[in-house]
C-alpha cells in the first residue's frame, strides 16, 4: 500500500473515532435536557419547558442504565486516536460517566426533600427562571402548574421508600420543611408566591387570560398538591425520619460517605486525612485573626473579639432596604477592578436580588443562579435580608467576592462562553473547582480594593475559617461520632459568625453529606498552584495570565487543573 493511501486511513480513522467521540457528547447532552427540562429551562433550552423531570422509579432506574450505557460506549473509543483537544474532551467524560456508573449503587433518590431544596420548593424556582417573552412561555408555565400533583405523588412515593429502608435526612433538620410548605398555602392563589413571582416581570399580550389560567391551575393543582404533600408530611414521613444524624447510619452508609467525599473533593483523600487538615488550617487561621485583632486596636481575647463582632450595633444594617443597597454597591465597586487580575472576562452581566421571603428562613447567608446566554439570562447574586441581626457588615465584601465575581459569576459564565467544547463541558462542573474558585476569589479581595478595614478583613477570614471549620464537622458528624452540638460549639468557638447562621450550616452538612469539603480543598490547590507559578516563571509569572489559565478550560477534576497549569509553566519556561 503506499504511503498516500497509508496517510488517508490513519487520517479517516482518526476522522471516524472523533466522529464517534462527539455522537456520544451529542446523544448524552440531548438525553440529559429531555431527563431534567428543569435543567433544560436553566440553561435556555426551551424544548421542555412544558414538563417536569420523572421522579418514579422507572425514571430512577433509567438514569442508572444510562450512566452504566455511556461509560461502555465512552470507553469503546480509541483515545491514542483522537486530537490533544478531544482527549481532554475525552478524559472529562469519562471521569464524569465513571462517577456516575459507580454511584448507581446508592440509592440518592430516595432523601429527595430536605430544609433547601426539593419538590416543595420547585415551582417558586422555577417561577424565578421561566422566560417570559412570550404568551408560549406562560403557557409552557401552566402545563408545568398542571403536572406538579404527579410530581408530588412521585416524590411521595420515593420518601416512603427510604423511610421503609432507613435512609432519610436527619430529623433534627427537617422541622422547617413543614413551615416551608405551609407558607405556600394560600385561600386565596393570588396571594401564592408562585403566582407573585410568575407575574413579576411582564408584559406579553393576553395576560388577563394567562393571569385567570395560572389561578385556576394553582387553584385546582398546586394548591391540592401541596395540602397533600403538607399532610404527608406531618403525620407520615417526619416521624419516621432517623435521629441519627451521621450519613454512616444509613444502609450501606460508609461507602456512600466515602463515595460523596470522592466527587465531591475530585480527590483521594480519606476523610481521617481530611479531618486533620482542617484541623491544621483552623490553627493557622486563627493566628491570623489574632493579628488582625491587635490591628484593631482590641484588647480582649479573641473569643470577646468574636462576641464584639456578633454583638454590636455598628455592624448591623436597621433595614432590608439598606442592606439589598450595600450588597448592590459592594458588587458594583468590584466590577471596574477586575481587568487588573483578568485578560478575560465575561460578556454576561449579574443582578443582586433577595432570596424569596418564603424560603429565606431556612436559607443560606446568600447564593449564586447562573444565567443562560441563549435565553437572554443574567446571571444572579441572591442575598439573604431575613433577620438583620444575623447579617454583619463585615462579611459582606468577601460573600460578595465570593457568589458574584471574582468568584461564581466570573467562572460561570466564562465556561458558558466557551467556544469549541461539548456542553456538557460549558454547563457543567466539579464541585471542588467551582467552589474553590470561588473561595480563591474572596482571597483576591485586596487587590480589587476590598477589605480596607480591619474588620472587613476579619470579615474575609471569618469566611476562611468558615471552609477550614467545615473539614473538621463534616467529617466529624459523618465519619468520627461527633454530635450536631458537639460541631455547633467547634464552630462558634472558632468564628465570629452569627448563632443562626452557624445553625443553618451545621444542618447544611448533614443535609448534603460530603459537599461542604470541596471549598476549602479546592481553594489550597489553587493556591498551590499559584505558589507554585510564581516560584517556577519569577518575573515571566503573569496574574491575569495564570488566572485565565485557571478558568481557560472550563471546570476540570482537581488532578487534571493541576496537569493544565503545570504544562502552562512548561511552555512559559521555553
Amino acid at each position: 500500500m503506499c504511503l498516500t493511501v497509508l496517510m488517508f486511513v490513519a487520517t479517516a480513522t482518526v476522522a471516524d473515532e472523533a466522529e464517534t467521540l462527539r455522537r456520544i457528547f451529542d446523544y448524552d447532552w440531548e438525553w440529559r435536557l429531555r431527563d431534567n427540562p428543569e435543567r433544560a429551562t436553566s440553561i435556555g433550552d426551551r424544548r421542555y419547558d412544558d414538563r417536569l423531570t420523572d421522579r418514579s422509579s422507572d425514571g430512577w432506574a433509567s438514569r442508572r442504565e444510562h450512566a452504566r450505557e455511556m461509560l461502555a460506549r465512552v470507553q469503546a473509543v480509541d483515545r491514542s486516536k483522537l486530537s490533544d483537544a478531544d482527549k481532554l474532551n475525552y478524559d472529562l467524560f469519562v471521569y464524569q460517566t465513571r462517577e456516575d456508573a459507580d454511584g448507581v449503587r446508592f440509592p440518592f433518590e430516595l432523601t429527595p426533600v430536605d430544609q433547601m431544596d426539593g419538590v416543595h420548593m420547585l415551582l417558586g424556582e422555577l417561577a424565578q427562571r421561566m422566560p417570559r417573552d412570550t404568551v408560549k412561555d406562560y403557557e409552557n408555565f401552566i402545563a408545568r402548574l398542571r403536572a406538579y400533583p404527579r410530581a408530588v405523588d412521585q416524590t411521595i412515593d420515593l420518601l416512603q421508600r427510604g423511610a421503609h429502608v432507613g435512609v432519610t435526612p436527619p430529623k433534627v433538620i427537617l422541622g422547617s420543611v413543614s413551615e416551608n410548605i405551609a407558607n405556600q398555602l394560600v385561600d386565596d392563589p393570588a396571594r401564592s408566591p408562585i403566582y407573585e413571582l410568575a407575574f413579576a416581570k411582564t408584559s406579553v399580550p393576553e395576560q388577563e387570560r394567562l393571569r385567570k389560567e395560572v389561578l385556576e391551575a394553582l387553584r385546582t393543582d398546586v394548591l391540592p398538591a401541596l395540602r397533600k404533600l403538607h399532610k404527608f408530611w406531618n403525620e407520615e414521613y417526619f416521624p419516621a425520619t432517623r435521629e441519627t444524624i451521621a450519613w454512616t447510619s444509613v444502609p450501606q452508609g460508609k461507602e456512600w460517605y466515602a463515595y460523596r467525599v470522592r466527587v465531591e473533593t475530585t480527590s483521594d483523600l480519606t476523610p481521617d486525612q481530611i479531618h486533620e487538615l482542617g484541623l491544621s488550617e483552623v490553627k493557622r487561621i486563627r493566628g491570623e485573626m489574632e493579628k488582625v485583632r491587635q490591628s484593631a486596636g482590641f484588647e480582649g481575647s479573641l473569643a470577646d473579639f468574636f462576641t464584639f463582632l456578633r454583638t454590636d450595633p455598628r455592624f448591623y444594617y436597621d433595614t432590608r432596604e439598606g442592606l439589598l443597597v450595600a450588597y448592590r454597591d459592594i458588587s458594583k465597586r468590584i466590577d471596574p477592578e477586575l481587568t487588573r487580575l483578568f485578560g478575560r472576562l465575561p460578556r454576561l452581566p449579574y443582578g443582586v436580588v433577595p432570596i424569596p421571603a418564603y424560603s429565606e428562613k431556612t436559607n443560606t447567608t446568600a447564593y449564586y443562579n447562573a444565567g443562560a446566554p441563549e435565553a437572554n439570562r443574567p446571571g444572579y447574586y441572591y442575598v439573604n435580608l431575613y433577620d438583620l441581626k444575623s447579617r454583619p457588615k463585615w462579611e459582606m465584601e468577601a460573600l460578595s467576592l465570593h457568589e458574584a465575581v471574582p468568584g461564581h459569576h466570573l467562572q460561570i459564565a466564562l465556561a458558558q462562553e466557551l467556544p469549541n467544547v461539548p456542553k456538557f463541558r460549558r454547563y457543567g462542573g466539579y464541585n471542588a473547582y467551582v467552589e474553590g474558585w470561588a473561595l480563591y476569589g474572596e482571597s483576591l479581595g485586596p487587590a480589587l480594593g476590598m477589605y480596607t478595614d480591619p474588620y472587613s478583613k476579619f470579615g474575609q477570614l471569618t469566611y476562611e475559617m468558615w471552609r477550614a471549620v467545615r473539614l473538621v464537622v463534616d467529617t466529624g458528624m459523618h465519619a468520627k461520632g461527633w454530635t450536631r452540638q458537639r460541631a455547633i460549639d467547634f464552630f462558634v468557638a472558632n468564628s465570629s459568625k452569627p448563632l443562626h447562621d452557624i445553625e443553618v450550616e451545621i444542618d447544611r452538612y448533614l443535609a448534603w453529606p460530603g459537599q461542604a469539603l470541596g471549598y476549602k480543598l479546592g481553594e489550597l490547590k489553587i493556591k498551590e498552584l499559584r505558589a507554585r507559578a510564581e516560584r517556577e516563571l519569577g518575573p515571566k509569572f503573569d496574574i491575569r495570565a495564570f488566572h485565565d489559565e485557571v478558568l481557560g478550560a472550563g471546570p476540570l477534576p482537581l488532578p487534571m487543573l493541576e496537569q493544565r497549569i503545570v504544562a502552562w509553566m512548561g511552555e512559559r519556561n521555553r
